[in-house]
């Protein structure tokens, strides 16, 4: 590991924080990517000209002093941050907008009262984003936690290998159908992502208005008692 040389004498720009980062926010953080992330994006808004104060998720995928911060073992920088704006949406500190313009561009407020007003103020059309055509509906502050805090909540510290499977899930299955997976499981005492991925299978195969009594095992299907008799055995 390089050591740090230290701080430079003479001038030194500084990023400002609200106190209410440290008293609040921090504490609550248990991701390192995400910390790096909403700390990099108060570093780039706070340097920003113009208005609104956000930044295209384009621009967080080409920032190479950020995605050299995100290598992990076994995944990809671009994924790291993708799941990493996803928990700092989730967890309220940034706010986020879906626009259509050429492309779809996904665009990433810090959730302070002037990124409120500023997304209120797309949302009526009063301002526009650069390259939008179509404000499509946003996510603004998020009421229900992703897949990947679902799992967290209810299953335990998320692998890299869990999460292409979360990820596949979430754009496969209705988020209603995965959150009420997710209560059946906690409820039925089996936190493991293969039993909740079997209910939502047997759900969009079955339909949903079937029993939910019974998950797909390996060797076929299990009443709940059986399963949980199976995958504790593990």
């Amino acid at each position: 590991m390089t050591g740090f040389p230290g701080f430079p004498a003479g001038e030194t720009c500084f990023t400002p924080l609200p106190d209410m980062f440290f008293s609040h926010l921090l504490p609550a953080i248990d991701d390192l990517a995400e910390l790096k992330v909403v700390l990099h994006l108060f570093w780039k808004l706070n340097r920003k000209k113009g208005y609104p104060l956000c930044m295209a998720r384009k621009e967080l995928l080409h920032d190479g002093t950020l995605l050299r911060g995100l290598r992990a073992p076994g995944m990809n920088p671009e994924d790291v941050l993708r799941e990493a704006l996803e928990r700092a949406v989730a967890r309220g500190t940034l706010l986020c907008l879906t626009a259509q313009g050429k492309e779809r561009e996904v665009w990433y407020f810090i959730n302070t009262q002037q990124g409120r007003e500023a997304v209120e103020k797309v949302k009526l059309g009063e301002i526009s984003l650069p390259g939008m055509e179509e404000l499509r509906e946003p996510h603004v502050i998020t009421e229900r936690p992703t897949v990947f805090v679902l799992y967290e909540q209810n299953i335990g510290l998320l692998q890299p290998m869990i999460a292409e499977e979360l990820r596949e899930a979430q754009e496969t299955y209705p988020f209603g159908w995965i959150e009420e997976a997710f209560r059946i499981a906690v409820g039925s005492n089996v936190r493991k992502w293969r039993y909740i991925k079997a209910i939502l299978e047997r759900w969009a195969s079955d339909g949903k208005d079937e029993d939910i009594d019974r998950a797909e095992g390996e060797r076929g299907w299990y009443t709940k008692d059986e399963y949980e008799k199976h995958i504790k055995g593990q």
